[in-house]
């Protein structure tokens, strides 16, 4: 840049002096030129180590946050964790409906056609038998009266036992075809919910005596209770839920489920008062249970029968009979999403939850054919195959 407004000199002392003088500055002007040039070129380098530099550290920061929003992503898709952990086999006969977990006493009751199997909770022993419940379905359990109830639909009673020595004391008339059967620490009372007289019967724990029947209008499944004075109760036929006053005996609210259908499996979360109802048609229905608004439907797996929710870890579970345990995770009172499908046994449709290990236990069992069918069984269920029932354990 230098060399171009630099002029030769017109005329001079002499040739010899001029040309001499014309190669003195000559050369001055290219050592100058030279020099410029250099230090030009040591500023652009400069410069452009400075900006490469710069970029540098933008590009590693970059990279550090991209990194650590996957491992979160990866994080949160790993989900809770959950997978079979144990296994129970346990021998015998026959079908199998609701089970229930007592933490504290550290047992499972399990509904088996004709009986009740209780077991350890933590070994899968047999720790004793409660028999005469022909088609039970449910058991409920008031630990600060020492009683446990038993729903037995064939014959239309409720078997009252003791917990300690799970002998039976005696049994109490109710509805038709007594199935999900539930206790309320707030009145003391147990409820059947009857699906053939579509109604449910209220029952004093501590007497054993019948109270009277509150109609639902539809044939009810599962049941849910604040331990307040508030109780639940899911309408299959009519994909409702229904609100019910234990005290008075008498259905307050009655909300539809849509775009839930033929509801099963019911369970509270306590604290943000959310109902986690299993639908037929494989979702989760997310219900407010002062207002009954459907709040969140997330996927589950197909054949639910039971839902279940963890107050500590606020996790939400249902148990699929297409052999999956979807578990959703209530992020806040309003959010939930499903963290994880964890894979089970076909026909692990009902479930119990232990509230003090977190472990869900599921139970199922080999099938064969379905025995042919007659006029008063024209859809007759694939028959179980002998000693193949086990306890499926669930945890982390």
């Amino acid at each position: 840049m230098q060399a171009r407004g630099y002029l030769w000199p017109k005329t001079g002392i002499g040739i010899q002096r001029g040309a001499q003088k014309a190669t003195e500055e000559s050369m001055s002007v290219k050592e100058t030129f030279v020099k410029k040039m250099s230090a030009k070129k040591t500023s652009v380098k400069k410069t452009s180590v400075k900006k490469m530099s710069a970029q540098g550290k933008f590009v590693r920061t970059c990279l550090s946050s991209l990194t650590l929003l996957i491992a979160a992503v990866a994080l949160a898709a790993a989900g809770p964790g959950y997978k079979i952990v144990n296994t129970y086999k346990v021998a015998g006969d026959g079908g199998w409906d609701y089970l229930t977990a007592d933490a504290a006493a550290r047992r499972l009751y399990i509904s088996r056609a004709t009986h009740v199997i209780v077991l350890d909770l933590d070994s899968g022993k047999t720790v004793g038998d409660i028999p005469d419940t022909p088609g039970v379905h449910g058991i409920a359990l008031a630990p600060e009266l020492g009683r446990g109830f038993i729903s037995n639909g064939r014959e239309g009673t409720v078997s009252i036992f003791d917990m300690k020595t799970l002998a039976t004391s005696s049994k109490v008339k109710v509805g038709d075809n007594p199935d999900a059967i539930l206790y309320d620490p707030a009145t003391k009372r147990v409820f059947t919910f009857n699906g053939r007289s579509q109604d449910s019967t209220a029952i004093d724990a501590e007497k054993g005596t019948v109270l009277g029947t509150i109609k639902l209008g539809g044939k009810p499944e599962f049941a849910a209770s604040d331990g307040k004075g508030g109780v639940w109760v899911n309408i299959e036929d009519k994909s409702e839920l229904v609100s019910i006053d234990p005290t008075k005996l008498e259905v307050k609210s009655k909300w539809p489920l849509a775009p839930c259908k033929e509801p099963s499996g019911l369970s509270l979360d306590r604290k943000n008062r959310r109902l986690f109802v299993g639908c037929d048609n494989k979702m989760m229905a997310v219900v407010n249970a002062d207002t009954g608004k459907v709040l969140a439907t997330p996927a589950i797996g197909d054949g639910v029968d039971a839902t279940a929710f963890d107050d500590e870890t606020g996790l939400a579970f249902a148990s699929c009979g297409e052999g999956v345990l979807t578990v959703v995770k209530e992020e806040s009172p309003d959010k939930f999403s499903v963290a994880e499908n964890v894979p089970t046994q076909a026909g692990a449709r009902t479930m119990a939850l232990d509230s003090k290990t977190h472990n869900a236990f599921v139970v199922t069992a080999k099938f064969g054919p379905p025995p042919a069918a007659t006029a008063d069984n024209p859809h007759p269920r694939r028959s179980i195959l002998p000693d193949t029932f086990v306890v499926l354990v669930l945890g982390k």
